[in-house]
């Protein structure tokens, strides 16, 4: 462990839980779910890729009595449309900053597991007078750091895919070519495919850099798709964080088997903030 334009309405939605309700952003409708204290400290809470604001559910009920939750479904996910366009991060952080401003209309918390890990980081740089403070948990958002021979694979592999990319005009198999390449999120990815390309492709250490909030960062030890060096280049470029790494947990099990130590410092962050 180291220590150191808007538009809102309520919807019944079949979807998902019919206490939902939505707004309207940059043409875009985003569903989101209220709990817990109604007079406590507000935490806004964006998902993992693939995900909905249920993913969060162990967490924000864990914290009922502490706090006040907004549990967002990004768009795309859960009961919100896919955006008109391809999204980059900078995109979800302007939207929830328009919900931050015109809903709410003071500075919250972010709580964000993976994805909404890289939007918190975008929020945070871009709007840091709406954020109190960031509780990123299995965040993404940086590149892999590879060894020589692994760069050397990957180069490989990148031209090998834009070669056989080419010849998809002499009659490849498209999806030949993206079942062989694609990842399992690329190839699930569907209409949010031009989404999830930016995202990954995305850098977000020069916004690392500029966020000022005070930030917990969560990692699991075993985590495989945002692993535990992430967190210890994060620690060091985000000026007042502090880094906990989770013996045993991976990038899933810390939003559950993880959650008690999570929010037990989250619970403790948010006494000594009052």
């Amino acid at each position: 462990m180291y220590i150191t334009q808007l538009h809102l309405t309520t919807k019944v939605c079949s979807l998902e839980s019919p206490a939902l309700k939505s707004f309207t952003s940059n043409g875009t409708e985003i569903f989101y779910r209220e709990s817990g204290a109604a007079d406590g400290p507000i935490i806004l809470w964006g998902h993992g890729w693939g995900h909905s604001h249920a993913a969060l559910d162990g967490i924000t009920s864990s914290l009922d009595r502490q706090a006040r939750h907004i549990s967002f479904d990004f768009p795309g996910f859960g009961a919100s449309p896919k955006p008109s366009g391809d999204w980059g991060t900078e995109d979800y952080a302007d939207a929830i900053a328009d919900f931050i401003q015109r809903k709410i209309g003071a500075p919250v918390y972010w709580g964000g597991h993976s994805f909404g890990g890289r939007v918190a980081l975008q929020l945070a740089a871009k709007h840091p007078e709406l954020v109190r403070g960031l509780f990123i948990i299995a965040g993404a958002g940086l590149q892999r750091k590879r060894s020589a021979l692994d760069k050397t694979r990957f180069k490989i592999k990148v031209y090998t895919y834009k070669t056989l990319k080419f010849l998809t005009k002499f009659g490849l198999s498209k999806d030949w070519l993206q079942s062989k390449f694609g990842s399992s999120d690329y190839k699930n990815a569907g209409a949010m495919r031009g989404i999830f390309v930016k995202t990954v492709n995305e850098d977000l250490t020069e916004k690392a850099q500029l966020v000022q909030c005070p930030t917990l960062l969560f990692y699991g030890a075993n985590d495989i798709d945002a692993p535990p060096e992430f967190g210890e280049r994060l620690k060091r470029l985000i000026s007042h964080a502090e880094l906990y790494i989770l013996d045993g947990q991976d990038h899933y099990s810390v939003l559950s088997s993880g959650r008690h130590f999570i929010t037990s410092k989250i619970n403790a962050f948010l006494k000594d903030t009052k």
